[in-house]
C-alpha cells in the first residue's frame, strides 16, 4: 500500500485530477484568507499599542514584515518545485514554479516599499544601500529574471525548465538576506524571532502572525487560480478540456 503523500504527490501529475480539486480549494482560501486580514489589520492599526521608539509608524510593520516573509518563502518553493519538475519532469510543478513568480515579485515589492515608508521617520531616508535593502532588491531582480526567461521561449515546457534553473540558481540569495544583519554592519534591525522566543509583545504580536498567515493563504487562492489558468491554456486542445467546456456549456 503506497504511503498517502507519495500517492498524493504522483496524482498531482494527472492536470484533469489538479484542476478539479484546486477548484475546490480555491474558494477556501480565499475565505480564510479575507477573514484573518480583516481581523489582524483590525488588531494591529487599532488594538495594538504605538511603538515607545517608533510611535505609529510601526503599524507598517503589519504588512511590511509578512510580505518580506512571503518574498523569501514563495522563491524556496519555487526552487524547490523546479527541483522537482526538472527531475521528475511532473508539469504540474513546472507550471506552479512559474505561476509562483508574479506573486512572489508583487510581495518583494510591497516588502520594498513599505520598508522605504518606515525608513523615513526611522533611517530620514527612503532608501540607502542597506545589505538587506540591498538583497531583497536583488531578491525583485531574480524574480524578474526568471519572469523574463520563462517568456523568452516559445515552448511552455523548455520555458518552464528554464525558468525552474534559474530558481534553483537564484535561492543561494535567500540565505545572504535572512543573515545579512549578522553578517554586515547594517541599518536594519535584527531578526525579533530567535529560538529563544519572540522580543514582541503579545499586542503587536498576534496581528503580525495573522497576517503573515493571511498572506500565505492569499498566496495559495492566488497560485492555484493563476495555475489553473495555464494549465488550460497549454491542453486547451486536449480531450479532458474539451470535456470540461462542455459540461460548462450545458
Amino acid at each position: 500500500m503506497k504511503n498517502p503523500i507519495v500517492l498524493f504527490f504522483h496524482k498531482t501529475g494527472s492536470p484533469p485530477w489538479f484542476y478539479n480539486f484546486s477548484g475546490k480549494l480555491i474558494p477556501w482560501l480565499w475565505i480564510a484568507f479575507v477573514l484573518l486580514t480583516i481581523t489582524g489589520l483590525y488588531m494591529g492599526l487599532f488594538l495594538a499599542p504605538p511603538d515607545y521608539q517608533q510611535g505609529e509608524s510601526v503599524r507598517i510593520m503589519y504588512l511590511h514584515v509578512p510580505a518580506a516573509w512571503m518574498s523569501m518563502m514563495i522563491f524556496a518553493l519555487m526552487a524547490i518545485m523546479g527541483f522537482i519538475a526538472l527531475v521528475w519532469r511532473i508539469r504540474i510543478m513546472e507550471i506552479l514554479t512559474i505561476a509562483s513568480a508574479p506573486v512572489g515579485a508583487a510581495f518583494t515589492l510591497i516588502a520594498l516599499v513599505t520598508g522605504s515608508l518606515w525608513g523615513r521617520p526611522t533611517w530620514g531616508t527612503y532608501w540607502v544601500w542597506d545589505a538587506r535593502l540591498t538583497s531583497e532588491l536583488v531578491l525583485l531582480f531574480l524574480y524578474i529574471g526568471v519572469i523574463a526567461l520563462y517568456n523568452a521561449y516559445d515552448e511552455p515546457r523548455k520555458a518552464a525548465r528554464a525558468a525552474s534553473l534559474m530558481s534553483i540558481v537564484g535561492a543561494i540569495n535567500l540565505p545572504i538576506i535572512h543573515f545579512s544583519v549578522q553578517w554586515w554592519n547594517t541599518l536594519h534591525q535584527g531578526a525579533s524571532f530567535t529560538s529563544e522566543g519572540s522580543s514582541i509583545d503579545a499586542s503587536m504580536l498576534w496581528p503580525l502572525l495573522l497576517m503573515a498567515v493571511a498572506c500565505k493563504f492569499y498566496y495559495g487562492a492566488n497560485l492555484l487560480s493563476r495555475a489553473r489558468l495555464r494549465l488550460l491554456k497549454q491542453d486547451h486542445r486536449k480531450r479532458w478540456v474539451q470535456e470540461l467546456i462542455q459540461q460548462e456549456e450545458h
